[in-house]
């Protein structure tokens, strides 16, 4: 990044007295709408440009509409609505917005577009204005290309609903100053949003982190492994506010779609961000999800029936003394069930009868019942503890039989428990989709993107993921990571599974002589 020493104090104070300075949005859709309703709420003089008739009075006119439903519900006086909304200014033309000190672009997400839109812009603010895009995917380097002043080029990415959504990335470019980037953040900070720097990579921090969430899910699908109610309701039983399935089709297909294939083709097609077959044909066939009424689901996702708690039909033992297994036993903990702890063993999970259920460790149950010479084996997901524990998935080994493997979903279900039946596929989903969180959260780390308080920040306040990469990797351990991971490669022989270099680098270090 590049440092104009002559500039930073400008800069710094051009935004430190922010309630007197006037910021420019252009852009009057949703996001643009949103970004100027938070900078008027922070004190601002607004001036709002959309070049689209009348786009930029309709805009004001729908802020006011949601501001009085704040007035409805007692969150804000009438007098405060009406000093929002006289902050506002809708205008038509760039000269407007000349007296800025800080100019947002929320245009549409093409390069060419937005770099002439800033090129133009330069002619007419001052050197001290900084220029900042919404962009959620564009290289902020290239949009600074080609500028007068590229150092004051920076992203400031918003999450929608902006009004609420309290992250925003904080995105340099290779030439953004050091000090542009900061200012942005203390303003974002004054904003009453949580400020998140990154370096300017496809993605950013977190469409890049998340595209494993949905990634996994859709890999399943098309091995025909669950349905999308089944891989839904797993994940929202590890503490997720939606299923992948669900989240996809509230986003809409063609725009969770398009993200992917940008971030795939930004990485010169590295095979950890290749879309889906599954995704494309939802596209081709219209179904973008709730925005048509259709994609994964008709309307909103079903829900599954609840379960009748009952006594179980046989004792139920918890294996083994890895940090893994002590999470099982919290995650039995409080239930209606009575279970043993056998410690001493060389397998982690559940005895149920004669049957071993083996927490996955990437391997399928095929794998594992032919390399232990065990028959009554099955295999269950990662048991992640959250107030939604209420099912988990599971694959049973082809040795047993409908009415075994029926017997273990009835004790399953007298803990509370609904075994959601998948086929034998490594991984399953929690376990293989978190790993994959944790390895793509440590590649970006690996590659400078952001640090490790940055990327569980962002994906929590991002995405609403019940924590955040490091956080998981914390719980489960890198050695559970990186055994998990690398039996996924060994199935799959798949590039997607490599393993990070700071996951093998921190794995490797555990067993250094000391």
């Amino acid at each position: 990044m590049s440092e104009y020493p002559t500039m930073k104090q400008e800069w710094l104070l051009s935004l430190q007295t922010a309630s007197r300075q006037a910021v420019g949005v252009i852009g009057a859709g949703t996001m643009g709408a949103g970004i100027a309703q938070v900078a008027a709420a922070a004190g601002h003089p607004v001036r709002l440009l959309d070049l689209r008739p009348n786009a930029a009075r309709a805009a004001h006119d729908n802020i006011g509409a949601a501001l009085s439903g704040l007035v409805g519900k007692g969150r804000m006086s009438e007098q405060e609505r009406e000093a929002i909304l006289a902050r506002i200014v809708p205008v038509d033309a760039l000269a407007n917005l000349a007296d800025a000190a800080l100019v947002v672009e929320v245009i549409v997400e093409k390069l060419e577009a937005k770099q002439s839109l800033l090129r133009e812009l330069e002619t007419h603010v001052n050197r001290h204005t900084i220029l900042a895009s919404n962009t959620s995917s564009i290289s902020i380097t290239a949009l600074a290309n080609g500028m007068q002043y590229p150092d004051r080029v920076v992203g400031m990415h918003f999450f929608n609903p902006v009004p609420l959504m309290k992250l925003v990335e904080v995105v340099s470019g290779m030439e953004t100053a050091i000090s542009v980037a900061e200012a942005i953040a203390d303003l974002a900070r004054r904003w009453g949003k949580e400020p998140v720097h990154a370096k300017s990579t496809p993605g950013f921090i977190v469409n890049r982190i998340a595209r494993p969430f949905y990634a996994e899910a859709l890999a399943l699908l098309q091995e025909q492994a669950a349905t999308p109610q089944q891989l839904d309701r797993a994940a929202r039983s590890a503490g997720f506010r939606m299923g992948p399935c669900e989240l996809m089709d509230l986003i809409g297909h063609d725009i969770n779609y398009s993200v992917t294939v940008s971030v795939f083709d930004a990485n010169y097609a590295d095979r950890r961000y290749v879309p889906s077959l599954v995704q494309k044909a939802l596209l081709d066939g219209g179904r973008l999800g709730r925005k048509s009424g259709k994609g994964f689901y008709e309307g909103v996702a079903p829900v599954m029936p609840e379960l009748l708690l009952a006594s179980p039909a046989v004792a139920i033992e918890i294996v083994g003394n890895s940090a893994i297994a002590v999470r099982l036993a919290d995650w039995l903990a409080g239930r209606q069930v009575v279970f043993s702890r056998c410690v001493e063993s060389n397998w982690h999970g559940l005895r149920i009868g004669d049957t071993q259920l083996h927490i996955t460790d990437g391997r399928c149950a095929a794998q594992v019942s032919a390399e232990r010479g065990t028959r009554a084996l099955g295999v269950i997901d990662l048991p992640l503890v959250s107030e939604r524990s209420d099912a988990i998935a599971i694959a049973f080994a082809p040795g047993l039989v409908a009415e075994e493997r029926a017997a273990i979903s009835a004790t399953l279900a007298a803990c509370g428990l609904q075994a959601i039946e998948m086929r034998d596929v490594p991984g399953l989903l929690v376990a293989r989709t978190i790993a994959m969180l944790i390895n793509e959260g440590a590649d970006a780390v690996h590659q400078g993107v952001c640090d490790e308080p940055g990327a569980d920040l962002a994906m929590k306040l991002g995405t609403n993921y019940p924590a955040g990469p490091f956080e998981w990797l914390q719980q489960i351990g890198v050695d559970y990571t990186v055994d998990l991971l690398n039996n996924l490669f060994s199935a799959y022989r798949s590039e997607r599974y490599r393993v990070s270099p700071l996951l093998q680098q921190r794995f490797w270090n555990k067993r250094m002589p000391t």
